[in-house]
């Protein structure tokens, strides 16, 4: 890692990155408040616009692969991080209908050994928690809550944001060197310049949270779970401490919405298993309350940054959840963001950090959706792909992501 990056502030940050820009940040998800922290780490000063008025996130989980924890502990995080998060041993692949164990992956010791960096898994509100906690520490960075950004326009020197807030009863306006959209997958910033629009998938992520001990006994390890059915699968692991369970089911949906979050009728996607082995089918039933998302896919923006304007996370790229890397790529974008932007030229700098990121994002996006492809296959794939992982074992099943967990900016 660049010693720039490192800490709270750089002190002897790479010449040029100490100068001090204004930045704007626009989103404090997951990818924006880690943009906040790198660039301020590097010198800059931030200001973090977020259109909730609070935040209150979902009862979900979300995994640090080696690729995002390396960055989130190089921010000064570690500490925080291993109280709040658990590392699975590894992860256990089962048949859907009969819980024949198909093959796994080796997460752990042997992961944390070749990469240098833990695979975590973490409640999203936790992740969310200690990052907002860190910003708030850090007298560099600015939070305005309840603001929506209404315009942007550009000059060769600077970006003036126009801001409204109170449900339009006020606005103002901010002047910056540049601006980050950190917006999430329905982006109002990338139609600045990129204006392809999003793609229904015509399937659905079922989330839910449960305590630890209501879980089958079977299941209640601290190992990841992941069951592979014709046209769906489900994903479950241990969480804030081992306490709750995540589980997440994903299903074909006739038909999307545009809500985030929608409440679903248990009834619903337990018709949808009414085939599945009876301790998947007991897991199941535990919820009685469901969150449903509608996936939606798009490809890598063309560029990801021009001018004084760059994207981050799923405004720049959005990841189907069929390789846990949404997350782990807008905490990638935004270590990258902070060692390449330069003050003695903006738009060279954010065009290298479009650069640099584009063919990373495309590989994840495509890899995403060939194992959502692989997931759901009928029987004539799905012989293949169990005949694949045998060979491989866990260990070499760990390896073939080599690639993308061992990545460091």
């Amino acid at each position: 890692m660049t010693s720039g990056f490192l800490g709270p502030r750089a002190s002897h940050a790479t010449p040029g990155i100490g100068s001090g820009l204004s930045v704007a940040i626009v989103g404090a998800g997951i990818g924006g408040l880690t943009a906040a922290l790198a660039l301020d780490a590097a010198g800059h000063r931030v200001t973090l616009i977020e259109r909730r008025t609070g935040f209150s996130e979902v009862g979900a989980g979300l995994q640090l692969s080696p690729n995002a924890s390396r960055v989130l502990i190089a921010l000064g995080l570690g500490p925080a991080l291993r109280r709040a998060a658990s590392e699975p041993p590894r992860v256990v692949v089962r048949a859907l209908a009969t819980a024949r164990e198909i093959g796994g992956v080796e997460l752990g010791a042997d992961l944390r050994g070749r990469h240098g960096a833990p695979y975590y898994v973490i409640h999203r509100a936790d992740l969310q928690t200690l990052l907002l906690d860190a910003v708030r520490g850090r007298p560099g960075i600015r939070l305005l809550m309840g603001r929506d950004v209404k315009g942007l326009t550009e000059t060769k020197t600077s970006v003036e944001l126009t801001l409204e807030s109170g449900q339009g009863s006020k606005s103002d306006s901010l002047s910056v060197d540049l601006v980050v959209g950190a917006d999430g997958v329905r982006s109002t910033l990338r139609g600045h310049f990129d204006g392809r629009p999003l793609k229904s998938c015509g399937e659905a992520a079922w989330r839910a949270t449960i305590p630890r001990d209501a879980a089958p006994p079977e299941l209640q390890g601290d190992e990841t779970g992941l069951w592979l059915g014709r046209r769906r699968h489900v994903v479950h692991y241990p969480i804030q401490g081992g306490q709750s369970i995540n589980i997440v089911a994903v299903v074909p949906e006739r038909l999307g919405s545009e809500d985030w979050g929608q409440l679903g009728e248990p009834a619903v996607l337990r018709a949808q298993f009414a085939d599945a082995a009876p301790i998947l089918a007991g897991l199941l039933s535990v919820p009685d309350s469901w969150l449903v998302w509608s996936l939606v896919d798009r490809p890598t923006a063309r560029p990801m940054a021009r001018g004084r304007v760059a994207l981050v996370g799923d405004a720049a790229h959005p990841v189907l959840p069929f390789l846990a890397q949404g997350a782990a790529l807008a905490i990638e974008d935004a270590a990258v963001l902070a060692l390449t932007l330069r003050a003695d030229d903006v738009p060279a700098s954010l065009a290298a950090y479009a650069g640099t990121r584009a063919s990373r994002t495309r590989r994840v996006q495509s890899a995403a959706r060939g194992n959502g492809r692989t997931y759901h296959a009928g029987k004539l794939i799905g012989f293949a792909r169990n005949a694949v992982m045998r060979r491989l074992g866990p260990s070499g099943m760990g390896r073939r992501y080599d690639w993308l967990y061992g990545w460091a900016p």
